[in-house]
């Protein structure tokens, strides 16, 4: 096998299993898919992979390099993507008690698009993912890769996060996930806001922290 091809499917495979791994993502996607419908939530996950093609382009454009020399740029990007997790939080937690509303056609297409740019920002609030996607180009691809690599990995990288989130979309959207999320409305939200206020509330510690 061609190196280069080699050092792209192993791009793709470590940011596939990063994607897998349970986290904010993951539960606002599902959250998304069961709470409103099958349609926002594959919204959402097509969010997720907008958001991992801007982590992939940046990483390629030399983003470690600049936030690791530009220490308060790295510390206000922490700050305000860990204040948005929390704002979202708060959200669904203040929602959590409220009964799921079945929207009309109109509602239905803004919702789409709501999910989508929520999706988008809880993908892009961690600056730390942006660490790792770069990380990851750093050791896994050439020095003096190809340009059809270049080319390749942004749309590439969409496909898997995307393709990931979609997954999960469509299994929770499904009628046994969604009756199980109407019985516990205000418990699973009031979980799935905590696990993404908890992170929020990491990320501003962290950049509390003295260097």
């Amino acid at each position: 096998m061609d190196g280069s091809v080699l050092a792209l499917l192993s791009v793709l495979g470590a940011l596939a299993i990063g994607a897998i791994s349970p986290g904010p993502s993951f539960v606002l996607v599902a959250r998304t898919s069961i709470a409103v419908s099958r349609a926002a939530g594959v919204a959402a996950a097509v969010g997720m992979g907008a958001g991992g093609v801007v982590f992939a382009t940046l990483a390629l454009l030399g983003l470690h390099a600049l936030l690791t020399q530009v220490g308060w740029l790295y510390l206000t990007l922490k700050v305000a993507g860990g204040l948005y997790l929390v704002h979202l939080a708060v959200r669904i937690w203040r929602g959590a008690a409220e009964p799921v509303r079945v929207p009309d056609a109109a509602a239905k297409s803004h919702g789409i698009l709501r999910s989508f740019g929520i999706g988008l920002a809880t993908q892009i609030s961690n600056p730390k993912t942006a660490i790792v996607y770069a990380s990851i180009f750093a050791a896994l691809l050439p020095a003096s890769p190809p340009a059809w690599v270049l080319l390749a990995l942004p749309p590439a990288v969409f496909l898997v996060e995307t393709g990931w989130y979609a997954i999960v979309a469509v299994a929770f959207s499904a009628g046994r996930p969604r009756a199980a999320y109407l019985r516990s409305k205000a418990w699973i939200d009031r979980l799935a806001a905590s696990v993404i206020g908890a992170l929020g509330i990491r990320l501003v510690m962290d950049a509390a922290k003295p260097s």
